[in-house]
């Protein structure tokens, strides 16, 4: 492939992902206003079960330092700096959306927390990750939506660099995406960065933490409606949990 083709299909792989950004952030930013945190209505509200309950492994520590990627408005990540209140430490909030940030800030205040969290604005597959820094990182739904699968090998490169020993990473992610128009039945392109099939993830995850104590892995395909541009969508996925600790 010579320079021209290959600008060609970089040139068409970026417009693919700036679309489907877009996409995501008027999703997102619909949801944020209509919906207010920890309110009944959508997944706003409350935080993954999975997350909180892993929390458990550092009800001993005098110090907590969490990593959330792909914090959204905090979701989980005010329900984990509450959890820290009794002990010093902090939560470190990534997110690409800037409007989401600063939500996040306004309800981190509204909840008392305001001085445990740490926010960030970026993508996460620019995030730089200090090493042997965070006893808890989470990224829930948000992995799949980096930019190419070299991007999420260094994404979780970084994530088990930066997890200190005896640390816990609680990943979630969605593969096997399949959207389909309620009207019409008609398969559409998934509106996602990253499709990967559910035995490449899994492949991918036990190669990149090998070594480490496997303490959950689960597998559940979830189906629900959507709304996109004013179609009714049908999103089907595989919800793969991995949850592991650096022994």
């Amino acid at each position: 492939m010579h320079e021209g083709q290959l600008r060609d299909c970089w040139l068409i792989e970026y417009s693919r992902i700036t679309k489907i950004r877009d996409e995501e952030r008027k999703y997102h930013e619909a949801c944020y206003e209509n919906y207010r945190l920890f309110e009944e209505g959508s997944w706003l509200a409350k935080p993954v079960k999975t997350v909180m309950e892993q929390l458990a492994h550092f009800d001993g520590y005098d110090e907590v330092t969490a990593l959330d990627l792909g914090c959204g408005v905090g979701r989980n990540s005010i329900p984990m700096a509450q959890y820290l209140i009794p002990r010093e430490g902090k939560v470190v909030c990534v997110d690409i959306m800037p409007s989401a940030i600063t939500k996040l800030l306004a309800y981190s205040a509204q909840f008392g927390v305001q001085d445990r969290i740490e926010t960030h604005v970026s993508d996460i597959g620019d995030y730089e990750i200090p090493p042997e820094s965070f006893d808890y990182i989470v990224a829930v739904s948000t992995l799949e939506h980096v930019d190419s699968e070299q991007t999420f090998k260094h994404v979780l490169t970084r994530i088990g660099q930066g997890t200190k020993v005896n640390g816990v990473n609680c990943l979630i992610i969605n593969s096997n995406l399949q959207e389909i128009d309620v009207r019409t039945g008609e398969e559409i392109t998934p509106c996602i960065e990253l499709n990967l099939t559910t035995e490449h993830l899994q492949y991918l995850l036990n190669k990149h933490f090998e070594g480490w104590e496997i303490v959950l892995t689960t597998l559940k395909k979830l189906s629900f409606n959507i709304e996109r541009n004013g179609r009714q969508i049908l999103l089907k996925t595989d919800c793969l949990t991995y949850v592991v600790r650096k022994t």
